[in-house]
């Protein structure tokens, strides 16, 4: 189902893990960046789920809302975690 069409609050339609979005948040030189990187690699690549990354350095309404949470997963738009990103929790998100 087309993310248009899907209720935010609707869980009776399972999302597929390829129709799921993963971004990472993150800064330059940020060491919890480069681990939340890892793990979203690693869980994505296993799942088929598509993600990419954002600057905060280079989008300032990501810099004012995000800056003390960084690095910061967010799971079809919505924030899912901050600073550290646990695998199996993740998983469970992306699979559910």
């Amino acid at each position: 189902m087309s993310p248009l069409f899907r209720r935010s609050g609707d869980k009776s339609a399972k999302t597929e893990p390829g129709e799921r979005l993963v971004t990472l948040i993150r800064k330059p030189g940020c060491h919890l960046c480069d681990d939340a990187q890892a793990v979203i690699e690693k869980v994505c690549g296993e799942l088929g789920v598509p993600w990419d990354q954002k600057d905060i350095s280079e989008d300032k309404a990501l810099y004012d809302r995000y800056w003390e949470q960084i690095p910061v997963v967010l799971v079809d738009g919505e924030q899912h975690t901050f600073w550290r990103v646990n695998a199996e929790r993740l998983r469970k998100a992306l699979t559910d």
